[in-house]
């Protein structure tokens, strides 16, 4: 995951960088006389790069734009604290300041995906950053559940 914009700036460059190197290895390749299905195969791994690299830019431009998703029984805390954190335009150096840390620790929590956050930890983070928590709970209607009425049965 992307989580600053040096690293984006850097991701950007291994990208332009990835693209020249695949197709002067396509063209060298195909030089050697290899078919295009030989080709294909060969360059197979680096395309898998260059594809996950191209997807993690994509993500975070869609961070930067405020498009974060959703997050589900808390699974992915902490990829959605760092998402928050860019998609509200904030530094890891801001937010650090706002929570009086230093930013050294911003950056290894978000290296760490906040691996193993309190929720007052993780309340405090949100706050910090001006996000505030919606829950929905949702309790499935089993079949059988005495508080299953007729029409859920039907529904």
């Amino acid at each position: 995951m992307i989580r600053n914009e040096s690293e984006y700036q850097e991701a950007l460059a291994r990208l332009m960088d990835e693209r020249e190197r695949l197709t002067a290895h396509e063209l060298h390749l195909a030089g050697m006389g290899l078919d295009s299905s030989e080709v294909k195969r060969a360059l197979d791994p680096l395309r898998s790069f260059h594809l996950q690299l191209a997807e993690e830019v994509q993500s975070y431009e869609r961070l930067k734009r405020g498009e974060i998703g959703e997050l589900l029984n808390l699974h992915g805390l902490g990829h959605t604290l760092v998402a928050l954190r860019i998609a509200r335009g904030l530094t890891q150096r801001e937010l650090a300041a706002r929570l009086g840390v230093h930013e050294s620790q911003v950056s290894r929590d978000e290296r760490n995906e906040y691996h193993h956050i309190t929720v007052e930890r993780a309340s405090r983070i949100l706050d910090a950053m001006g996000v505030r928590l919606l829950s929905l709970f949702e309790q499935p209607i089993l079949p059988n559940s005495r508080d299953a009425s007729p029409l859920a049965a039907v529904a």
